[in-house]
């Protein structure tokens, strides 16, 4: 194996264990943030319109279904 090949391989693999430690503290961050968020922003807004909110998020769901099984 040439010098260059091997040294390549050693920087990808120091790397590599580096961003896969970041992006696993970046995930909690997210998900910290999400469960403080998400309470908060349906505390903010009325009934109806989550209920509006949830109407648009059932008719995509179901929309993507029929287009799938009527192929």
């Amino acid at each position: 194996m040439d010098i260059n090949v091997r040294a390549f391989r050693v920087v990808q693999a120091a790397i590599s264990g580096q961003t896969e430690q970041n992006t696993n503290v970046r995930k909690a961050a997210g998900r910290k943030g999400g469960l403080v968020g998400g309470p908060s922003r349906a505390n903010s807004i009325s009934a109806e319109r989550r209920r509006e909110i949830a109407r648009a998020a059932s008719n995509a769901r179901w929309s993507k279904s029929e287009r799938k099984h009527s192929k």
